[in-house]
């Protein structure tokens, strides 16, 4: 039997570089999730990609305070704007 989803949440962080601080801890805490587990996870996942880049990530969490997360491609805009050897954009 499937676990029962408690909620999503989606999250754009920079790889590598996940840590307990606003946004990530405030928004797993809400749920329950362990923010460490969390962290580590992801960290390890996102090690073969450039350090700071973003990467969108949608974190399912489970009933049982379980989680598992998918990561997305990383947004045009940051590819535009490394391109352009621009800081921001607007």
């Amino acid at each position: 039997m499937a676990k029962k989803v408690n909620g999503y949440i989606k999250l754009q962080i920079a790889a590598g570089s996940a840590n307990p601080s606003p946004p990530v801890g405030p928004a797993l805490g809400q749920h329950g999730v362990n923010i460490m587990d969390f962290c580590n996870a992801f960290n390890d996942k996102t090690k073969s990609f450039e350090k700071g880049m973003p990467i969108p990530v949608v974190i399912t969490v489970y009933e049982d305070r379980s989680f598992d997360f998918i990561t997305k491609t990383p947004p045009a805009s940051y590819y535009l704007k490394k391109a352009a050897n621009v800081a921001k954009g607007s």
